[in-house]
């Protein structure tokens, strides 16, 4: 088992405050101009899903991004996104209300609504996993700017970091995550996994390069340890990857991804998309260069719950309208 160790160096303070907002993000906060719906299957379920993302007036500004679970036209629970509701599962990230209802496999689609500056929005679904789509979070991304965007009465916040802050979980190979003041938002993402091809990316997030470089990416695995699993969840009851399908996962064996990749460093940009859309929980984008080696959901959701946990080292920022 891994153990993680935090520790916060002194050195290093933040940028001076900027006048305005990194280049690309918006001032205001924002919801969707009109309601979205998309169908699809889980990943792991299976089942299929349709999804509903509402718009929010201005009273709610200000409320983050809530899921709606409904059956049959009445409401089971509203589940909002935050990395206290953070739940393990096999594969992906969940949200688990305190009355024990999921929304599972949440990452790309929250990755989406921050980087289309949806701030503010319901999102009703009538199973318990967001559909997965063409396993990456393209789809969400044209399908929500297609929406449109609507400004709402309030300053869009960031989470400013002022100090460095840093998360080693040991074990083999040993994972690391650091996190820096800086005066956008930036991420170098390192993938060394057993089995895959080390790949690396880095680069500064805004919504462009976002929707250009990320959301593409398509989730991965090796099939020697696809189907095994598949397998044993059915015989258990768990529903573990009974969704996957052919061209919305990257499937590794002897060597080679099957269906062929859509960068060389594909994997790598996949685990930078998971982890932006696991920090969106947090609420808001950073402020800081984040530096990443062997990222999870797992490990994703501990280090963002940490930081938040440490005021001393955040602030919130706002760039409200002159």
């Amino acid at each position: 088992m891994s153990q993680a160790h935090v520790s916060t160096p002194a050195a290093q303070a933040a940028p001076p405050a900027a006048a305005s907002p990194p280049a690309g993000w918006n001032r205001r906060r924002g919801t969707p101009a009109q309601e979205l719906r998309i169908s699809g299957r889980g990943l792991h379920t299976g089942r299929r899903v349709t999804v509903r993302i509402l718009p929010v007036d201005a009273q709610a500004a200000g409320q983050g991004i809530i899921f709606r679970r409904v059956e049959e036209g009445r409401v089971l629970a509203e589940v909002p996104a935050s990395p206290d509701l953070w739940s393990k599962e096999l594969f992906c990230s969940t949200l688990l209300a305190h009355d024990g209802l999921k929304v599972r496999t949440v990452e790309h689609l929250l990755a989406a609504l921050l980087l289309c500056q949806v701030d503010d929005a319901i999102v009703e679904l009538d199973a318990e996993e967001i559909p997965f789509l063409d396993g990456a979070a393209s789809a969400w991304v044209e399908a929500v700017t297609a929406c449109g965007r609507t400004p709402l009465p309030k300053p869009k916040r960031f989470i400013r970091v002022l100090r460095p802050f840093r998360k080693i979980f040991r074990g083999h190979p040993e994972s690391r995550y650091v996190i820096r003041p800086a005066d956008d938002y930036r991420l170098v993402c390192t993938v060394d996994e057993a089995g895959f091809p080390q790949s690396r990316w880095a680069g500064r997030i805004t919504p462009a390069r976002f929707a250009r470089d990320l959301a593409p990416a398509r989730s991965y695995g090796h099939l020697k340890w696809i189907l095994p699993g598949l397998l044993a969840g059915c015989l258990r009851g768990i529903p573990v990857l009974r969704g996957v399908r052919p061209g919305a996962l990257i499937g590794l064996a002897a060597g080679h991804a099957i269906g062929g990749l859509r960068f060389p460093n594909e994997f790598a940009r996949h685990r930078a998309l998971d982890l932006i859309g696991d920090f969106a929980l947090a609420g808001a984008p950073l402020l800081a260069k984040v530096q990443v080696i062997g990222p999870t959901h797992a490990r994703n959701a501990k280090v963002i719950k940490a930081l938040l946990a440490r005021r001393r080292l955040w602030e919130w920022a706002e760039f409200p309208p002159p």
